[in-house]
């Protein structure tokens, strides 16, 4: 190509006044300005805004770093001294490079999350799967180092496209870093700010030493167990909750009695109520017993007595349930017609409760069938006798 072909081709080409990237969306990393057919002429201006660096490569190799600010183009920018050069000389294309702009600002609000359950080796409970997942947010501080070992020569670099490989790396980091720690499973919800901090510092350097980038925050937003293992949190709780289990044991009966004696209506049901009542009234006043006589001497507690009332395991018409002998015999008198076993340790099975003597003594002799004709009417109550 002659000389004056090479004015020609030069003469047809844009010559650029300013160099600039206006960001439109925050999202994108890195911008490639459009240099292709174009020169950028002695005099033209450089425009890095806040938030942004500006970095030229020349046929491959980095150049040179603009921060923020507003720079004159000439003969005298390093960056591009070669373009000049090649005019003065052969009248190349003006530029043999590139020009990148890069996003500094911090990238927040970045999600991470662990794909699969991680195997966690807890002190208490075993081995344990768990889930986790949070935010993070980042910055480009090394441009050289991003540019080398992230962007390559790709025209624009956008959060999504390295994204997955910044995920990877933290979430096996976050894997390693709890497991190192050796924290209790229930007690990581109190250890979020913690493990966050600790892995932000943990992986903020390798970060910049290898991509370029600072990672500026790390937050845990929850970690979640199996629901085997949560129920088995809860049941902790709960036994945390609700201290002396006697006293408890002692709430519940007298809560139990009262519902059974507010209970109207007649049936097998009702009795079988209130036999249940009975037991578990006789076992209350046997632990309140135990827990207030001696109190007022202060001395020493005695195991409560044993029960004058035997009691069996019984089988009726409501179910199973363990009555002592003058509830079933109330039970029986009830629906004679029925079937009422019992037993007890000694027995070789279940027994009619008619023919348990234990149980036979408290039953009264059997209803006399009625008489032929109406049924006797029973004397009017008489009227309450006033005191006055």
């Amino acid at each position: 190509m002659g000389i004056w072909d090479k004015l020609e081709k030069h003469a047809k080409a844009q010559f650029l006044d300013v160099i600039q990237w206006e960001e439109d969306d925050r999202h994108t990393l890195v911008y490639k300005f459009p240099i292709f057919n174009q020169a950028i002429q002695d005099g033209s201006k450089l425009v890095v805004r806040e938030g942004q660096v500006a970095v030229f490569l020349h046929e491959g190799k980095l150049s040179q770093v603009f921060g923020p600010g507003t720079y004159d183009l000439s003969t005298k920018t390093e960056a591009i001294w070669s373009f000049f050069e090649s005019i003065k000389y052969a009248l190349d294309y003006p530029y043999k490079g590139d020009v990148f702009f890069m996003s500094t600002r911090q990238f927040t609000d970045q999600k991470w999350g662990t794909p699969s359950p991680f195997l966690l080796q807890d002190s208490e409970i075993g081995p344990v799967r768990v889930r986790a997942f949070g935010i993070y947010a980042y910055r480009i501080q090394e441009p050289a180092t991003f540019l080398t070992e992230i962007v390559g020569n790709t025209g624009l670099l956008t959060t999504a496209e390295i994204n997955g490989q910044l995920k990877r790396k933290l979430v096996s980091a976050f894997a390693d870093t709890v497991s190192e720690s050796k924290i209790p499973v229930f007690q990581l919800t109190a250890q979020y700010m913690e493990i966050g901090e600790a892995l932000c510092g943990q992986l903020s350097s390798w970060f910049e030493k290898n991509y370029g980038i600072r990672l500026t925050d790390f937050v845990v937003e929850n970690i979640s167990l199996p629901p085997e293992v949560e129920k088995m949190l809860d049941k902790r709780s709960s036994m945390g909750i609700l201290g002396d289990m006697n006293k408890f044991t002692q709430f519940q009966t007298a809560n139990a009695i009262e519902s059974a004696a507010g209970k109207t209506g007649g049936g097998s049901n009702a009795l079988l109520d209130a036999g249940m009542g009975l037991a578990m009234g006789q076992m209350m006043g046997q632990q309140l017993a135990g827990a207030t006589a001696p109190a007022a001497t202060g001395a020493a507690v005695p195991p409560p007595a044993p029960s004058a009332e035997p009691t069996f395991h019984y089988n009726g018409p409501n179910g199973q349930s363990q009555l002592p002998a003058a509830a079933i015999a109330q039970l029986v008198s009830a629906a004679p017609g029925q079937r009422h076993l019992v037993w007890k340790a000694g027995f070789d099975g279940w027994k009619s409760a008619t023919d348990v003597p234990d149980i036979s003594q408290h039953m009264g002799p059997p209803p006399v069938p009625p008489a032929d004709g109406p049924p006797a009417v029973p004397p009017p109550v008489p009227p309450p006798v006033d005191s006055e």
